[in-house]
């Protein structure tokens, strides 16, 4: 861990304009043609797939998904329902019984682990690669859905622990992630991330809801700072995660809510996952002494939905 301890600096502000002359300077520098619809998935080749089955030494899998929750939080006012259905176990018969239940929830929140697809992000009227939002309708998207991911996302997973190199235990809501922040955990870690690695960002939000309680993320909590996407578009990542939103609220953007979700899902086309839990993974990847493995994400098979519930698994 780095000695010395570093606190977050008041955020740098950023005005609509700055912000829209960054997000046209990422939109330009999406090397895919207009018929693309996989984005920064295509970054992952069997041949980077192939390299990250090499990470795997211990044989160990972790789940990066938090458990599911089904009571009413500050963070989670509509959580999912989980009804059994009958009959239960006491009124099971002689003979064959089989117990059963169902789940509903919503697929994106501020409380469950989901993955964005590229249609998640309307700006301006348009989806990524300038998709038409009219592609959204009452039955779902019917372009840039979760299918893209169908056949899982697999590749090299890098997780960066922002708090241990500041010397916390989580940064604060309201704090933001930095280039300079990722530049300095991967000195610390003694890593870099590259093409095609599914990069995943410790800001300690859930252990800071774990014990502090939960409150309303939706109006304060931390994450990245939009200028950041422009290191995410040059190490040419696949996809991006954190075990927050990745937006800071509030924003620091004048004029635009949820500015990550905006340049990373549709400017650079990167798969989002927010609310993952890495109290698992940290203290192990501590322990071994190395910040990557293999990193398995299989969103549910939804035709046309704009995400998933998801339950990626680091494997050492």
């Amino acid at each position: 861990m780095s000695s010395t301890q570093v606190t977050g600096a008041a955020p740098q502000r950023m005005t609509e304009a700055e912000f829209r002359s960054l997000y046209d300077r990422l939109r330009a520098q999406v090397p895919w043609g207009p018929d693309d619809r996989r984005g920064a998935l295509n970054y992952i080749t069997p041949a980077e797939v192939r390299a990250a089955c090499g990470q795997v030494r211990l044989g160990r899998t972790v789940s990066l998904a938090a458990p599911v929750e089904d009571w009413a939080t500050a963070d989670n006012p509509d959580p999912a329902q989980h009804q059994m259905k009958e009959p239960l176990g006491a009124d099971a018969g002689p003979g064959l019984a089989f117990s059963m239940d169902r789940i509903a929830m919503n697929i994106h929140g501020n409380a469950d682990t989901h993955i964005d697809a590229l249609c998640h992000v309307i700006f301006d009227g348009q989806l990524y690669h300038g998709v038409p939002a009219e592609t959204v309708t009452e039955t779902g998207a019917a372009e840039l859905a979760i299918a893209v991911a169908a056949d899982g996302i697999v590749g090299r997973g890098v997780l960066l622990d922002v708090p241990r190199s500041r010397g916390v235990p989580w940064l604060e809501p309201g704090d933001h992630v930095t280039e300079a922040d990722l530049l300095a955990a991967e000195r610390d870690q003694s890593l870099r991330v590259g093409r095609g690695d599914i990069v995943l960002v410790r800001v300690g939000h859930r252990r800071r809801r774990a014990e502090r309680g939960p409150w309303d993320a939706s109006t304060a909590r931390a994450g990245l700072h939009p200028a950041l996407l422009a290191l995410a578009a040059e190490r040419q990542i696949a996809a991006l995660g954190s075990d927050g939103n990745n937006d800071t609220a509030p924003s620091v953007v004048d004029g635009v809510d949820f500015p990550v979700h905006v340049l990373a899902v549709n400017a650079l086309g990167l798969h989002l996952m927010d609310y993952l839990q890495f109290d698992q993974l940290g203290p192990l990847c501590e322990r071994e002494g190395r910040w990557a493995f293999l990193c398995v994400i299989a969103p549910l098979r939804l035709p046309t939905g704009t995400g998933s519930p998801v339950n990626p698994i680091a494997i050492l």
